[in-house]
C-alpha cells in the first residue's frame, strides 16, 4: 500500500512538471495499480457460457428490443431510447416518448449495463428484467399496460411460437415477465470488450504518453474512488455535489435523485455513479443531459466531486484516457419482425 501511494505521489510530479513520456518501469507499475481498480471486460458473459440464458431467449428478447408494437402508440421501441448503433444511448438531453413529451433524465447507455450494480440513476430497478417493465408501463415513454403488452403478442403466431421456445418448461409462455426477462436475455449480449483500455490491463501497450498520464490522473486525483471496477462506474451511489453542488441547469433542484426510492434525507441528489465505458459515444451527460462536451464534464467532476480546479492539460489528459474506454461496438442485426393480425390492438 505504501509503494501504491508513493507512485501516486511521483506521478503527481509527473504531470506538475509536463513530462510526456513514460519509463517502462513507470507504464508497468501504473497497470499493476490500474488492475488493482479496474477488471476488462469478458468477451463473453458467464451467463450465457453456463447455459443460465438460452439462444432462444436472446433471439426473442432482439426482436422485442426493437420491437415498437410494445408501445401503445406502436413507434416507441426499446431501441428507441438506447440505439445500439449510437453507443446504447439516443444523444439528447431527454428521451422524447409517447405524446412527443419529454422525459425527465438523460437516457442511460445500454451497452455493457448488465455489469451495473443496479438500472437506472437512482437504481430502482435491481436488474435488467425489472428495468425493462419501468419504461413500457411509464406514462412519459411507452404508456402501455402488462395486458395489453400481452394480449399484442398473442395476437401474433410468430411470437406465440418464439415464447414457447424460449419458455418451454412455463405454463403461460406468453407473459408480461417473459417479455422482460427475453430483452434482460438479449441486453446481456451488449457488451463492449476489447477496448484499448481492456488491452493495456491485460498487458498490451496500448495508451500513449497523454492516455497514461490521464489515467494515473484519474486514480490518483479520486475519480476512480466513485468510478471504478469492470464499468468504470455504476457500482454505487454519490450525491452531486460532495464540494461544490453545480447550478440548477446541471442539477435541477426538483430532481431529488435516490431520494425518491428510498424516501432517505441522507440520499437527496444522490445518484449512481456513471458507469463510464464509451463515455466518448454517448453525450450528453449527467443525468440532465445538459452538458455536451467531455472535457467540460471533467472539468464539472473535478470541481463538484473533488473539490479540485483542474487546469486545462489535465483536463485533456483525463479525456483523452476516457477516450481509451470504447470498446468494441456490439454490432445488431435489425431484425424482421412478426406481422401484425387482425387482432393485434391498434396504435393509440
Amino acid at each position: 500500500m505504501y509503494r501504491f501511494y508513493t507512485h501516486m505521489i511521483s506521478t503527481a510530479l509527473l504531470l506538475a512538471s509536463g513530462a510526456s513520456a513514460w519509463a517502462a518501469e513507470d507504464t508497468e507499475q501504473l497497470r499493476r495499480d490500474a488492475n488493482r481498480l479496474f477488471d476488462p471486460i469478458p468477451t463473453q458473459h458467464p451467463r450465457i457460457e453456463d447455459g443460465e440464458i438460452t439462444s432462444a431467449q436472446i433471439e426473442l428478447g432482439r426482436k422485442l428490443f426493437f420491437d415498437p408494437r410494445l408501445s401503445r402508440s406502436q413507434i416507441i421501441s426499446c431501441n428507441s431510447c438506447h440505439n445500439v448503433g449510437t453507443g446504447g444511448a439516443d444523444n439528447v438531453p431527454t428521451s422524447i416518448g409517447h405524446g412527443w413529451q419529454k422525459g425527465p433524465r438523460n437516457s442511460p447507455t445500454v451497452l455493457n449495463a448488465v455489469f451495473n450494480v443496479a438500472q437506472f440513476w437512482d437504481g430502482r430497478a435491481q436488474d435488467l428484467a425489472a428495468q425493462a417493465k419501468g419504461p413500457v408501463q411509464a406514462s412519459v415513454e411507452m404508456n402501455n399496460t402488462p395486458e395489453r403488452v400481452e394480449q399484442t403478442l398473442e395476437s401474433m403466431p410468430e411470437y406465440v411460437d418464439a415464447f414457447d421456445q424460449a419458455f418451454p418448461d412455463s405454463d403461460a409462455p406468453v407473459s408480461f415477465d417473459h417479455m422482460a426477462s427475453a430483452i434482460e436475455a438479449f441486453e446481456t449480449t451488449l457488451v463492449t470488450p476489447n477496448a484499448r483500455f481492456d488491452r493495456f490491463l491485460r498487458g498490451e501497450d496500448t495508451l500513449d504518453a497523454e492516455e497514461q498520464e490521464g489515467l494515473s490522473l484519474f486514480m490518483s486525483s479520486g475519480c476512480a474512488a466513485c468510478h471504478n471496477g469492470m464499468n468504470v462506474g455504476g457500482q454505487a451511489y454519490y450525491p452531486f455535489g460532495v464540494v461544490e453542488r453545480p447550478g440548477a441547469d446541471i442539477l435541477p433542484e426538483d430532481d431529488k435523485g435516490r431520494f425518491a426510492v428510498t424516501q432517505t434525507a441522507t440520499d437527496e441528489y444522490v445518484f449512481r455513479a456513471g458507469p463510464l465505458r464509451n463515455i466518448a459515444r454517448t453525450a450528453p451527460y449527467f443525468h440532465s443531459g445538459q452538458v455536451w462536451d467531455l472535457e467540460q464534464a471533467v472539468a464539472i467532476m473535478g470541481s463538484s466531486q473533488l473539490g479540485v480546479e483542474l487546469d486545462d492539460s489535465q483536463v485533456s489528459a483525463i479525456t483523452a484516457f476516457l477516450h481509451t474506454l470504447t470498446g468494441e461496438q456490439p454490432e445488431v442485426a435489425v431484425p424482421i419482425l412478426p406481422a401484425s393480425t387482425q387482432d393485434t390492438p391498434r396504435p393509440e
